[in-house]
């Protein structure tokens, strides 16, 4: 056990955040007790117990594996409080009411050993009120950690220290939460809100605030101040659903509660245009997606969106069109361009481009005036803002980053033009952040110095800003990394894979240098290759451009897997389909411990044609000791299924992470690190892969693949072209044409995919499922 680790933790509080912290804890594969209030007369099991019942049934899911709620105890407070004797961590998550916390802190007291440390997962509390009763000692083991719900998802922890707070109770619980459970921490001053909610809340509210005095349509609102800004798609008014009406309404008044007077949330929370709205939809039970009947979007009875008018509180039909804004800052994201230049300047004459600009620039201006007024006082970092709303609030770039972006010439008038003083941390017009020497440095009292982050982190995201790259195109580049090792970075929408993609991982197999990692820092590594243009491809009936870049897919993965180097995957998000098949041909996979890997192409009614259903096959042979038609029955269910690992250990049941061979970390940070060691580890005496032979079975497995499929269809569960889909797999693992089993190359399985991808994509009903797919998430307007 390492010299951070903690021998016994314990969590008290069973609600959402107290059990989503104690399956964290047990993914990190550490064993934690979750205490609650005991059962109530007539209840069959206690909070504790049913918390656990939660875990298992949530979806996304909060745990990586369901055997990890074997390492959660539970008791309660009652019976239990005794086992907290022996603990070195206690997690307080009670309901945040200070008397019940200090009461628990006194009883703490006095059974804990003298060395645990206490931390309370408060956000609105400051140290100073929980522990102004403790006794001195109690005060230097005691520490808010503020994780950000799901637990398991979301990589933010604040951790604030209190006056009298122990540095090393700071460094162990900072060093403990990074290495262990995988989260980003950030220091925080105990301060009201913090960093993360304090800026994040006040960007949502300003949004509903500035939506309602424009007249701006909520649908307008979110499409704006949602990618095009490198938010979540959610926006404003999408979030507030999700969220809940209620809950955000509840946050907005505790903010209230504890911020100094004239802070400038005031005129965003109770006083907003939007207040009383909220009140009626809440009064109303119009609370949110959780509450079945919506919020501000809601459904009709036909099941057609609809959205709220903010002017007269009534719900009409929403909009599916993007404005022009939208669309032009999506199309310099494509380029490689500054998506804001399409938001802080009108781009037509018409009223509606005025409406949008006005709304643009004034939010801008507020959120970032915000972000910026808040230095020194707050922290003396930009970079602690940055990092908070980026980890906690899954915000592609922090409010200095989007400063810097627009520069402080056009900065300063749009906040002049909003009526707000400039911030003195904008004054001096200097950037927050400048690359130099390979890495990037930040502003800090008017001083540059080093980006700080913990040992073994790299960010690529903030690293390629001091880096050039060695070849670039729109949808992907290729990077040169220290030790001579190359990087392979997708960087298209969703990072969907185009020809211009795999154009860059050909240019690696080349120019591989020593090694190759194949690894991007967005959100999701690769959802897989861009349906639309398939769609294009098929509406044309251009058979031949499928095949060709069918073809082409192949042969740039093919390249990877036969070049001299060491290739790593190190992905984290999605890694589906055509994205999944990138990383199936490289010698390991470094997988954050959240991906989620699989092929799903069977979904639309298609099957992988980029070497996945090869992949699938080689691996099921050898894991069932070369018996040609249990790997074609595994491969084949798997795949027309369209199972995914929800996590590498889940992976690992469908041979799509080799737990021999790969491996996961718990921090995304540390992929590169990880990648470029396990690189360094293959590189003495490494040899490419030798091409292999596949068996496949005779034709008799078809019958029972046929009847499977027959006897789903009358029972309801498939769908006639399913079973098309399905034959189209069988096609590819299975010898049609003889009955004895028949030996195959890669290049044949290769071939094999591409002519049964393209038999499907000639049906109907495959188009069919594409066009619904793709129209349907441009109804949700993307």
């Amino acid at each position: 056990m390492s010299d951070l680790a903690f021998k016994k933790i314990a969590v008290i509080g069973s609600g959402t955040m107290g059990s989503a912290i104690a399956g964290q804890i047990a993914n990190a594969g550490h064993a934690v007790l979750l205490l609650d209030l005991p059962a109530r007369e007539g209840q069959d099991k206690s909070p504790a117990e049913a918390a656990i019942d939660r875990l298992l049934a949530s979806d996304p899911p909060a745990l990586m594996h369901k055997g990890r709620a074997k390492l959660i105890a539970t008791g309660d407070i009652e019976n239990d409080f005794d086992q907290l004797a022996d603990c070195d961590w206690i997690i307080e998550a009670i309901v945040e009411r200070l008397p019940l916390k200090k009461s628990l802190y006194q009883r703490l007291d006095a059974v804990i050993k003298p060395d645990c440390i206490v931390t309370s997962n408060t956000s609105t509390i400051p140290i100073k009120l929980l522990v102004e009763d403790m006794p001195s000692s109690f005060r230097q083991r005691f520490a808010i950690t503020h994780y950000f719900n799901p637990v398991r998802y979301m990589r933010l922890l604040e951790l604030v220290s209190g006056e009298e707070t122990s540095p090393a109770i700071i460094d162990k619980l900072a060093a403990f939460n990074d290495q262990e459970l995988g989260k980003g921490v950030v220091v925080c001053a105990d301060t009201p809100g913090f960093l993360g909610n304090r800026v994040g809340v006040f960007a949502l509210q300003v949004g509903l605030d500035e939506a309602a005095r424009q007249g701006l349509d909520i649908e307008d609102a979110d499409a704006l101040a949602g990618r095009p800004l490198g938010i979540p798609k959610t926006g404003v008014f999408g979030l507030y659903d999700l969220i809940g009406v209620d809950l955000m309404s509840d946050v907005v008044d505790t903010l209230e509660d504890i911020l100094p007077d004239g802070d400038a949330f005031f005129e965003v929370g109770k006083k907003g245009p939007v207040r009383a709205l909220i009140s009626t939809m809440i009064a109303e039970g119009f609370t949110g997606e959780k509450s079945g009947k919506g919020g501000f979007f809601r459904k009709d009875e036909a099941g057609g969106k609809l959205a709220i008018d903010l002017a007269t509180g009534q719900a009409r039909s929403a909009k599916t069109d993007l404005p022009l804004k939208a669309l032009r800052a999506a199309e310099l994201t494509a380029e490689g361009g500054e998506p804001l230049e399409a938001l802080i300047a009108p781009l037509d004459n018409s009223e509606g481009e005025a409406v949008a600009t006005r709304f643009c620039r004034r939010y801008l201006a507020r959120v970032l005036a915000y972000a910026a007024s808040l230095i020194p006082a707050v922290t003396r970092s930009p970079q602690d803002i940055d990092d908070a709303l980026k980890l906690g609030f899954n915000w592609q770039r922090g409010p200095f980053e989007m400063m810097d972006a627009i520069g402080a010439a056009r900065l300063l008038p749009m906040i002049e033009e909003a009526g707000l003083e400039i911030p003195e941390a904008l004054r001096s017009g200097q950037p927050f952040y400048q690359p130099a020497n390979g890495a990037l440095s930040v502003r800090v009292e008017g001083a540059y110095q080093p980006i700080k982050l913990p040992e073994n982190t790299i960010r690529f995201s903030m690293l390629r800003r001091a880096l050039t790259p060695l070849k670039t195109n729109r949808a992907a580049s290729l990077w040169a990394l220290d030790g001579d090792l190359r990087l392979v970075e997708f960087h298209s929408k969703a990072n969907a894979l185009t020809a211009d993609s795999m154009a860059i991982v050909r240019a690696a197999a080349q120019d591989h240098g020593r090694g190759i990692l194949v690894h991007n820092d967005a959100q999701h590594f690769s959802a897989g290759v861009d349906l639309n243009a398939f769609r294009r491809l098929i509406e044309a009936q251009d058979w031949g451009g499928i095949d060709a870049f069918l073809n082409d897919f192949q042969q740039a993965v093919a390249a990877l897997k036969a070049c001299p180097v060491p290739v790593v995957g190190a992905p984290s998000g999605l890694a589906l389909g055509g994205g999944f098949e990138v990383l199936a041909h490289c010698d390991k996979l470094v997988c954050h411990a959240n991906s989620v890997l699989g092929l799903v192409e069977c979904g639309v009614g298609l099957v992988p044609g980029g070497g996945g259903v090869k992949e699938a096959m080689a691996r099921w042979l050898e894991a069932s000791g070369g018996d040609a038609e249990e790997a074609a029955w595994q491969a084949w269910m798997q795949l027309g299924y369209s199972k995914t690992g929800s996590s590498p250990e889940m992976a690992a049941k469908l041979q799509y992470f080799l737990p021999d061979r790969d491996e996961s970390v718990m921090n995304r940070d540390k992929l590169i690190h990880q990648g470029s060691l396990a690189i360094e580890a293959l590189a003495p005496g490494y040899q490419a892969p030798a091409p292999r032979s596949l068996t496949l079975p005779g034709r008799a497995i078809l019958a029972r693949m046929e009847s499977f499929m027959d006897d789903g269809i009358a029972k309801g569960w498939f769908f006639a072209h399913d079973k098309t889909t399905a034959m189209g797999i069988a096609s590819i693992v299975v010898n049609t044409e003889g009955d004895a089993p028949l030996v195959v190359s890669e290049q044949d399985m290769y071939d094999r995919e591409r002519a049964a991808f393209i038999r499907l994509a000639q049906t109907p009903q495959t188009h069919a499922r594409i066009a619904a797919l793709l129209d349907d998430g441009q109804a949700l307007r993307n």
